[in-house]
């Protein structure tokens, strides 16, 4: 292993840390907001069709992701080994924890996502939710189930050349399939129709879908996001240099490092979607449409704060893992603590937008023409908007302690917490104020999911500053070595 006082390979030893953190994050914040555009750019022209459409596309694709965002969360362990094994000057093994990655998400999809698309029916149907309502949840649910298997596979990729500190190309992937997102919405959403209220036209024989137009659209950018990084590991120079096609063969050593670190991110991720699915679809959804309405208007702008924090925590676990393979543990836990000043600037900052434009905001999903119900939306969203303000600096700490947990390998006590404090407190407190505080309506399961994400930011930071993670080690020593 590489002493504490030599390069590492890919850092620049004369740069300041926070010229390498913001060298690293700010491809990796670009490229996190890619999904979440599509689904926000989806949700802004589905508003365009009325307030039901735009509960339905937030019920249906979060219950689509929730089965990915368990799969993802051994994605992300490419990140964390491509990073260790590389500073660790072992470049060998670098496409066979990417092979690894990609064999795993064409399993999940085939046995997984597929058996999931087929059983969202049941699933929407027992939320006793409208005959309406469960027809648009599934028209948009069940395309982003089917075609899950694009981003499973962009997000191996992207852990690759994040691990490998090669993000912007991911950000020009992002880019591309954001682009392609776009063009299709309005082409499937809208179809000939066009919208006749700006004034614009509609597309010559596009067929007019609506909501599952847009889930097409946001399958189609996937494809896009997902092309770009897959033809340059498998054909270009990159795929030369590691080996990529002679390693393509399923290997159970690298499946396996990936499933035994892996499981605890997985859970951490996966149960978290689902206590947030089921905060927004049964406890916010059990005062009605218009303040599921309001609530998706609220998350679509977290969504727009939380994920370039994602970015500064995916840059942390790469830079982390990096120097821990390197063996310089005080270096990783610097690069950590600037991503987190630099993640608490970015969401503090968010949250007073929040607060101070609350109103404003909201609106911009609110169809035109029916006042009444544009007024109710706009009340319920300001008010949840508040309660999304309140706890945004929280938020930054939590989520770029726990990359950087992740790049040292500390996973099963950070998922174990997570999984104890959001059934504890998203669904069990706002479950409480829900039916025994119902005079707060859709703000008792906000403050519910408030009180988890200060509490879970908080536990983070301690669980990080207390260094517990300076005696993991991953990383079998090389031979020879002692």
């Amino acid at each position: 292993m590489i002493g504490g006082g030599e390069a590492v390979p890919g850092i620049h030893p004369h740069r300041h840390p926070a010229r390498e953190v913001w060298s690293q994050a700010w491809p990796t914040v670009l490229t996190m907001l890619s999904y979440t555009l599509m689904q926000f750019v989806d949700s802004l022209m589905v508003s365009k069709l009325g307030a039901l459409e735009v509960a339905a596309q937030g019920n249906g694709g979060i219950w689509a992701f929730a089965p990915q965002s368990f799969l993802m969360g051994f994605m992300s362990l490419v990140n964390t080994y491509v990073a260790q094994n590389i500073g660790a000057g072992r470049r060998d093994q670098v496409a066979r924890y990417a092979w690894a990655g990609l064999w795993l998400a064409v399993a999940a999809w085939l046995f997984v996502m597929v058996p999931w698309a087929l059983a969202m029916p049941a699933v929407f149907t027992a939320m006793g939710h409208s005959p309406e309502l469960v027809r648009l949840e599934l028209a948009y649910g069940q395309v982003l189930a089917v075609g899950a298997l694009a981003g499973l596979a962009a997000k191996a990729m992207s852990n690759l050349f994040f691990g490998m500190q090669r993000p912007r190309l991911i950000t020009v992937a992002a880019i591309l399939g954001n682009l392609v997102n776009v063009v299709m919405n309005y082409a499937l959403i809208y179809g000939e129709q066009g919208l006749p209220s700006w004034g614009l036209p509609g597309v010559p024989f596009a067929p007019r879908l609506g909501v599952m137009g847009a889930a097409i659209a946001t399958v189609c950018g996937t494809v896009a996001e997902a092309a770009l990084p897959m033809g340059l590991f498998l054909f270009g120079r990159l795929s030369r240099e590691l080996g990529v096609r002679a390693a393509w063969r399923p290997r159970w050593r690298e499946i396996r490092d990936l499933l035994r670190l892996g499981w605890p991110v997985s859970i951490q991720f996966g149960n978290e979607i689902i206590c947030w699915a089921i905060f927004m679809t049964v406890l916010v959804g059990h005062f009605g449409e218009l303040h599921l309405t309001a609530g998706w208007s609220t998350l679509r702008y977290m969504h727009l704060s939380f994920m370039p924090a994602v970015g500064f925590s995916v840059a942390t676990t790469a830079l982390v893992g990096r120097f821990i393979g390197a063996g310089q543990p005080d270096q990783a836990a610097l690069r950590a603590h600037w991503a987190l000043g630099m993640a608490v600037a970015y969401m503090t900052a968010c949250g007073l937008l929040m607060a101070v434009f609350r109103t404003s905001l909201v609106g911009v999903f609110v169809a035109e023409g029916d006042a009444a119900t544009a007024t109710q939306v706009i009340e319920i969203g300001s008010r949840l908007m508040i309660c999304a303000a309140v706890f945004q600096t929280f938020d930054a700490v939590g989520i770029v302690y726990t990359g950087a947990l992740r790049g040292a390998g500390d996973t099963l006590v950070p998922g174990v917490a997570t999984i104890v404090l959001s059934w504890g407190l998203i669904v069990g407190l706002g479950a409480w104020l829900t039916w025994r505080q119902p005079g707060l309506a859709s703000v008792g399961p906000w403050i519910g999911a408030s009180v988890y994400i200060v509490v879970y930011g908080l536990w983070m930071g301690l669980r990080f500053e207390r260094g517990a993670w300076r005696r993991i080690r991953l990383l079998e020593p090389a031979p020879g070595s002692r």
